[in-house]
């Protein structure tokens, strides 16, 4: 989680909704990312989208059965369709997303928490600082 959140805080320096992300399997990181919609005009380029496009081409498959992803903050609608569709065997988030429903955690094994506060002030912070 904590490189979750140094990526993050890229999103964050580049002016983005400050979301890091990424996938382990076998104690080892096969993908990373961090929000990029601004940057790339493109709406699915969440952190999440971002680091199962990696952990595919790092594995070479469409699956992710064996792998863990640490996202700082809970996701969304779209990102939880995509980590279903690449069958992401656990999910383990930082802070929760009060803004959409919480996702049905039926669907893969769910964690949340884990600094929660640190992402929860980055995301914060990056917000107050939009409202200036």
């Amino acid at each position: 989680m904590l490189e979750a959140l140094k990526l993050a805080k890229n999103s964050f320096d580049e002016d983005e909704v400050p979301v890091g992300a990424v996938i382990v399997c076998e104690n080892q990181i096969i993908g990373k990312g961090y929000n990029q919609v601004e940057k790339l005009n493109d709406p699915t380029a969440h952190a999440e989208i971002l680091a199962i496009t990696a952990a595919c081409n790092f594995l070479g498959n469409k699956y992710l059965d064996k792998c863990t992803l640490y996202v700082t903050l809970e996701p969304c609608m779209m990102c939880t369709g995509a980590i279903r569709e690449a069958q992401i065997a656990k999910v383990v988030f930082a802070a929760s997303d009060n803004s959409h429903k919480k996702m049905q955690a039926n669907l893969f094994e769910l964690k949340g928490g884990l600094l929660e506060q640190e992402a929860s002030e980055l995301i914060k912070s990056f917000f107050r600082k939009k409202r200036l």
